[in-house]
C-alpha cells in the first residue's frame, strides 16, 4: 500500500453490538476499510471479530436479543438503518465461512444457485458465470470436466473454493470471509489466498483469518481486537512488523492468545 490512504468502501462509526445477558461483542469501533484491497481483522477469540463482519452484510439481524448502536456505511450510505433492503445488500456483499457448505446439487448447480433465485434465467450468462466465477476461486482446472458431480463428493478444500466461487457468481463488491481456511491443509490454503490476491483487483475483501501468520501473509490493511476494542489498524506490514500498541505487539509476537 502507498502512504496515501486508499478510498474507503466500508466506514465503521462508533459501532457497539451488545447481547441481552449483557455481553459486549464490540464497543465504540470506529475503521475505514479500503477498497479494493485485503483487510485483515485479527486478534484472540471473543474479540469481536466475526461479530463485525456480520455486523456488515446485516447477519447479527438474525440474532435475538442483539442491540446495535452506531453506523456502518457502504459508499457513504448508511446499511444499518432500518429501511434497507437486506436481499439486495447480501448481493453487495457477500458472505463464506468456516466450514464449507455445499448444497446437495451439483458443481455447476451450487453456482448458478444463487443467480437463478436472482432471476437469472439466460442459459449462456449463466454458463459464463460458472467459468469466472471458479477460475476466479482457482477451481476450474480441477472442475471443468465434471461439472455435474455432486458437489459433495469434492475435497475439503475444493468445497471451501467452490463456496467462494459461489459468493463470486453474484459479482457482490465486497466479499466477507470467516476463517475461510481454518480446516484446509496447506496445499488448499495456499490455492485460497492465492484466489483473494487475484480477485481483491474487483472485490473488496474483508478477512478473519486462522492464525496470525496467514493474516501477516495476505493483509494489505490490518486491525487488532482485543476483547471488542479496535485496539489499532493501519497497512498490513506496519501492524505485523512495526506496531504502535504493546498489545499488539505482545500478540503477533505469541506472548499471548
Amino acid at each position: 500500500m502507498t502512504d496515501s490512504a486508499p478510498q474507503p468502501k466500508i466506514v465503521v462509526e462508533r459501532l457497539s453490538i451488545q447481547y441481552d445477558d449483557g455481553a459486549e461483542s464490540l464497543r465504540e469501533v470506529s475503521l475505514a476499510i479500503p477498497a479494493n484491497q485485503i483487510t485483515v481483522l485479527f486478534g484472540p477469540a471473543g474479540g469481536g471479530k466475526s461479530t463485525l463482519l456480520r455486523a456488515i452484510n446485516r447477519l447479527n439481524d438474525l440474532v435475538d436479543g442483539v442491540r446495535t448502536t452506531g453506523k456502518i456505511l457502504l459508499d457513504g450510505k448508511e446499511i444499518s438503518g432500518s429501511g434497507v433492503d437486506t436481499t439486495a445488500l447480501r448481493r453487495r456483499v457477500g458472505m463464506v465461512f468456516a466450514q464449507p457448505v455445499p448444497l446437495p446439487m451439483s458443481i455447476r448447480e451450487n453456482v448458478t444457485y444463487g443467480l437463478e433465485l436472482a432471476g437469472m434465467r439466460d442459459a449462456k450468462r449463466k454458463e459464463g458465470a460458472v467459468e469466472k466465477s471458479l477460475r476466479a476461486a482457482a477451481l476450474w482446472e480441477e472442475v471443468r470436466d465434471r461439472l455435474d458431480a455432486p458437489a459433495v463428493a469434492l475435497s475439503g478444500g475444493q468445497q471451501q473454493r467452490l463456496c467462494l466461487a459461489r459468493a463470486l457468481a453474484l459479482e457482490p463488491e465486497v466479499v466477507l470471509l470467516d476463517e475461510p481456511t481454518s480446516g484446509l491443509d496447506p496445499i488448499s490454503t495456499a490455492k485460497v489466498e492465492e484466489s483473494l490476491q487475484e480477485i481483491k483487483r474487483e472485490y473488496t475483501i474483508v478477512i478473519v483469518p486462522h492464525s496470525v501468520q496467514q493474516g501477516a501473509r495476505i493483509a494489505d490493511y490490518a486491525a487488532f481486537f482485543l476483547q471488542g476494542e479496535l485496539v489499532e489498524h493501519g497497512p498490513g506490514p506496519q501492524i505485523f512488523l512495526a506496531p504502535k500498541d504493546k498489545r499488539t505487539h505482545d500478540y503477533v509476537t505469541g506472548r499471548f492468545g
